[in-house]
């Protein structure tokens, strides 16, 4: 139920990790916290990948009877520039245009070609899993992620992705696949004023003119082609209504009407719903700490906001690593 994030050690092996700000060494989490899925940050090289995720399955496999393996996933990371925690420079793997420079080309079998490389080069390190395609609609032009979609129209979005995910998935996932994660349901994109809402002040989510079921278009047509993994967004909706109902002005991860209601009745999705990360507990990046994106909830207690996420339908607490938590609830009735 948890999926954390690490880095890989240049050295290549996981035992000589020194504890992380607020964390234990990643080979505790697998041995004591049983926690098995883990978004990879820095690589240093394949060769040092390769061992280090060779190590890390040593571990999982002594650290339980099952012989469970880990997940490891990645956001993009095939493209020309670096945004550290959204999409990383290609470095070592074959470097891209952005999704929006795909889009441009509007050709889908450019899009499945790259997509197709990109998940030989996973598997050859040991990736199994993608935190992406994006599938927000680039309609706030001030909004900093546009870079990361396909741009603003729906039906483009919609049929690129599919692409996207014929290659990295294939037909049905298997032994080949890359497990896709869909982001960021219902939508993500048309933050107020276009700021950004893994900080406070961007936490308001507005659909101007309406079009809510507008960005909702990808999704629908991913879902009806089948995608493993679906991430909602951190935003807060404002003034948000759909089928006559005003939706609670929660974070879409705290949201039972947008999970439960929205994704799981209305739309038939049955696969998981893994949390945007950062919504239970603060995080540390590049030696700062964030607040819990814990938006519109953020007067309830980590058990308590850890119980709405659960309520609300989702399957998996992304960036977090306190299954404690969930333990406590458990031994709580």
């Amino acid at each position: 139920m948890f999926q954390t994030s690490a880095s890989v050690l240049t050295s290549g092996d996981p035992h000589d990790e020194v504890p992380r700000i607020g964390a234990s060494k990643i080979v505790d989490l697998v041995g004591q916290k049983a926690i098995n899925h883990i978004n990879l940050h820095s690589i240093p090289d394949p060769e040092t990948m390769a061992r280090w995720a060779n190590a890390m399955q040593a571990e999982a496999k002594k650290a339980s009877p099952h012989g469970i393996p880990l997940s490891f996933s990645t956001d993009p990371r095939h493209s020309f520039s670096e945004n550290f925690g959204a999409s990383f420079i290609a470095e070592h793997f074959s470097a891209w245009p952005e999704p929006l420079g795909l889009a441009a080309l509007n050709d889908e079998a450019a899009v499945y070609e790259h997509a197709k490389i990109a998940g030989a080069e996973y598997r050859a390190v040991g990736i199994r899993a993608a935190l992406h395609p994006t599938l927000d609609l680039a309609t706030e032009p001030r909004w900093s992620r546009q870079y990361t979609t396909f741009g603003q129209d729906a039906s483009t979005v919609g049929r690129l992705a599919k692409a996207y995910l014929d290659g990295l998935e294939g037909p049905a996932l298997g032994a080949d696949s890359i497990a896709c994660m869909a982001k960021h349901f219902p939508g993500g994109g048309p933050q107020q004023d276009g700021e950004d809402p893994h900080f406070p002040y961007g936490r308001e989510q507005v659909y101007p003119a309406g079009q809510f079921e507008y960005h909702l278009e990808p999704f629908r047509e991913v879902i009806a082609r089948g995608v493993s993994a679906i991430m909602p967004y951190y935003g807060m909706p404002v003034g948000l209504r759909h089928r006559g109902r005003e939706i609670e002005q929660v974070g879409f991860g705290y949201n039972k009407q947008i999970i439960t209601g929205l994704l799981r009745d209305e739309l038939g999705y049955d696969g998981v719903v893994c949390t945007d990360w950062g919504l239970v507990t603060e995080s540390v990046l590049g030696g700062k700490v964030l607040p819990p994106r814990a938006w519109g909830v953020e007067h309830l207690s980590p058990e308590e906001r850890v119980l709405k996420i659960i309520d609300a339908g989702c399957d998996q607490l992304g960036g977090e690593e306190r299954p404690e938590l969930v333990v406590d609830l458990v031994e709580r009735g």
